[in-house]
């Protein structure tokens, strides 16, 4: 029977990652996103089309995790500083627009569609949210994410991340479920809510971050995976048995490690699981889409769909432009949003837990959802040519001021404090990434915000903002640095000029032909200047002590112009300065 059962298990495994990889891949290469890919597949795959793959229920239930992971990064992203700047369009232009498009789309669905006032709710709402995991990739594609613009989108996105916990709540007040009725008063909920979330600060403070302290001291990068797991499973299952969302456990375990050393680190480590998982959810989000009661009512579906796009899209614009947008900017940034997203599907299976709404009704608005965000990538190609203007002096920057930053410095010892620090004294952004504990707790302590993480990992560089970023300075001790990886840095971020600091001549030629642009010996320029203040003790005149200087550099570039072509750390020894150069 258990040998049937992992046969079973590893067939359904086999089916659902292999029409996963074809549909995500032809949609991606449609430009359609992965999210619909997945969707598709879970379709096709489940039990309403191909009947491959059943029991769609208990898939859902582990591939909720991928829902809690997703809310732990966005924690992790909310960097205080990142909050206080953009404040006013989180909370004043998310705010309105998630109040606004909800309270429409619930109208139009309780005049059009006859649903109750708490069944309009539970559906309006949710579909007033957006798809992050089909907006963002759009933005870093079309370079955009950086800009006002973008900066604007990501904005409301983030509140509506945020705003997942009050509807929620929202929800399970209007429940109609007995079991629902028979829990806990809606004060000594909100003192459970407030006493968790001051609990999971204080263990984050106090037993979290010292627990990374120590796995960064003993080197075990692998145990970063499982205690990032461990962190995220411990502050969900802490909510789970308090009745509250888990949802909001992994998004205060996020925030409270968002402003810590580890952030890059823990965000590349939890990524592979948070995207497996995540698809996962898709994929039996679609297994559960109930095909036959969309048949049924096709029409319903596509001009639910159409309102929703309609609703979304104008309620967004009138924001955009009271928030004085250029019309064209608000056109773009209706479209852009105008599709329901992931988080409804999680929405509707709570709507329907509290019996505010039937499974069927789940599935069509489910299938609303699914065609909505199939038009995104269609509206935004056909309006391309009307929403296209001149980029006026208004419009640009200088260059990004988030923590993506300009500028990327791996290595924050002596050399890299330097190089940083005249990067910064010219107002140029700089995220800072080492992996000395010891060095991130000084500089910590200097008021230096040193981000724990091997940044030789092309995944951390990335969590980082190396996509973004104009500048990769590797200012890492030692010689540690390889052709390869330096290759394979400029493939993944062709943007980004790269700088390397090399530990002596061995490490120079092992850098040769790499597209580095600069590859700087480090004590090189300063044993020159100790050695100009030495003849200058001598008394020797500055004319002498130039030509000096002349003659050991031209001697060096020689010695490595034969080094390199001959691949020989021994070649042109000849032209060693080891005699008076008599004139």
């Amino acid at each position: 029977m258990e040998e049937a059962g992992h046969g079973l298990l590893l067939r359904d495994g086999f089916l659902l990652l292999g029409f996963a990889l074809a549909f995500v891949l032809v949609f991606r290469r449609l430009g359609l996103g992965a999210t619909l890919g997945y969707l598709v597949a879970g379709a096709l795959v489940g039990p309403h089309v191909l009947g491959l793959v059943g029991d769609a229920e208990s898939k859902i239930g582990i591939a909720e995790l991928g829902i809690t992971l997703l809310l732990f990064v966005v924690g992790l992203e909310l960097n205080p500083a990142r909050l206080w700047r953009m404040k006013r369009d989180i909370f004043g232009l998310g705010l309105l627009q998630v109040a606004a498009c909800g309270l429409a789309i619930a109208t139009v669905i309780a005049l059009f569609a006859r649903f109750s006032i708490p069944a309009a709710l539970a559906l309006g709402l949710p579909l007033a949210l957006s798809s992050t995991a089909q907006v963002l990739p759009m933005l870093q594609s079309s370079g955009r994410l950086r800009t006002p613009f973008g900066e604007r989108a990501f904005a409301i996105l983030l509140f509506q991340d945020l705003s997942i916990i009050p509807l929620i709540t929202i929800i399970a007040a209007m429940s109609r479920n007995p079991a629902d009725a028979g829990g806990p008063p809606g004060w000594l909920l909100a003192l459970y809510t407030v006493g968790a979330v001051v609990g999971l600060i204080a263990a984050g403070r106090f037993l979290i971050r010292p627990l990374f302290r120590l796995i960064g001291n003993l080197g075990e990068r692998e145990m970063f995976v499982v205690a990032a797991l461990f962190t995220v499973v411990a502050s969900a299952a802490l909510m789970e048995l308090l009745g509250l969302s888990t949802a909001l456990g992994a998004f205060i375990a996020g925030v409270m490690l968002a402003d810590s050393p580890y952030r890059h680190e823990l965000e590349a480590d939890v990524e592979p699981f948070r995207s497996i998982l995540l698809g996962l959810f898709f994929l039996a989000v679609g297994m559960m889409l109930d095909l036959g009661a969309i048949a049924e009512r096709p029409l319903f579906v596509a001009l639910m769909a159409l309102a929703l796009i309609a609703v979304k899209a104008g309620v967004i614009f009138l924001i955009g432009l009271a928030f004085r947008m250029t019309w064209r900017s608000a056109l773009a940034l209706g479209l852009l949003l105008s599709q329901g997203g992931e988080f409804g599907f999680v929405l509707f299976a709570q709507a329907t837990d509290a019996l505010l709404i039937s499974p069927q009704a789940a599935s069509l608005f489910g299938a609303v959802v699914t065609v909505s965000m199939a038009t995104t990538p269609f509206l935004m190609a056909i309006t391309a040519g009307v929403r296209a203007a001149p980029v006026t002096r208004d419009e640009e920057r200088e260059g990004p001021v988030s923590d993506g930053a300009n500028a990327l410095v791996v290595g924050y010892g002596r050399f890299g404090q330097t190089v940083a620090q005249m990067l910064i004294a010219s107002d140029v952004p700089v995220t800072l990434i080492d992996t000395d504990i010891e060095m991130i707790d000084v500089a910590e302590r200097f008021g230096s915000k040193v981000y724990f993480g091997d940044g030789t990992r092309l995944d951390l560089l990335r969590q980082a903002g190396a996509s973004e970023a104009s500048l990769i300075l590797f200012c890492i001790d030692g010689d540690q640095l390889e052709r390869e990886m330096i290759e394979a840095v400029h493939e993944a971020f062709p943007g980004a000029t790269i700088f390397v600091r090399a530990y002596d001549r061995r490490a120079v030629l092992k850098l040769k032909g790499s597209p580095a642009r600069y590859v700087v010996r480090e004590v090189m320029e300063s044993a020159v200047k100790m050695a100009r203040l030495a003849l200058e003790s001598l008394e020797i005149g500055e004319e002498g002590i130039d030509r000096s200087e002349d003659m050991y550099r031209a001697s060096d570039r020689e010695r490595l112009k034969v080094q390199f072509a001959e691949n020989d750390i021994t070649a042109a020894r000849d032209r060693i300065i080891t005699q008076p150069q008599r004139s």
